[in-house]
């Protein structure tokens, strides 16, 4: 019983020391919609070529979408800001390009609920996630016509 005890007493003690000790993620929304956008662009980089251009216009436009998430991340740091389904589109044979509508849809959702103070970047990535959206139906729609 002493040694459950005292086992007990040291697991929770650790999981304590952990739980104090872990740092908070910065800007965990604006690093998310990173993480989906490279996702993204990873699913249209593995899908055919034959979409009419639009494949390739999306892939620029995450492009620029990332580099200003990373301009958003770096601005929010040097002025110290606080941090703060089905798809009609889906196709059996598209699934690179479904994968990466969807992870566009993430990486737009979670730019939207960052802190907007960006310097103008936050709004620019959600320009571009939103261009590239458009993008992606397009070339859904011209490898299915």
């Amino acid at each position: 019983m002493k040694k459950t005890t005292a086992v007990l007493g040291l697991l929770v003690a650790v999981m304590f020391a952990s739980f104090v000790s872990a740092k908070p993620v910065d800007q965990p929304r604006m690093q998310a919609a990173k993480s989906d956008l490279l996702s993204a662009r990873a699913q249209l980089m593995q899908a055919d070529h034959n979409k009419g251009g639009h494949r390739t216009k999306a892939i620029n436009l995450i492009n620029q979408a990332i580099a200003n998430v990373n301009r958003g991340i770096a601005f929010d740091r040097r002025n110290n800001h606080a941090s703060a389904t089905a798809n009609p589109l889906a196709s059996v044979d598209q699934p690179h390009m479904t994968r990466a509508l969807d992870r566009l849809k993430d990486a737009r959702n979670n730019l939207e609920q960052a802190t907007p103070d960006k310097g103008g970047f936050r709004a620019k990535a959600i320009s571009l996630v939103n261009a590239a959206i458009e993008e992606v139906k397009l070339g859904i729609s011209a490898a299915s016509d």
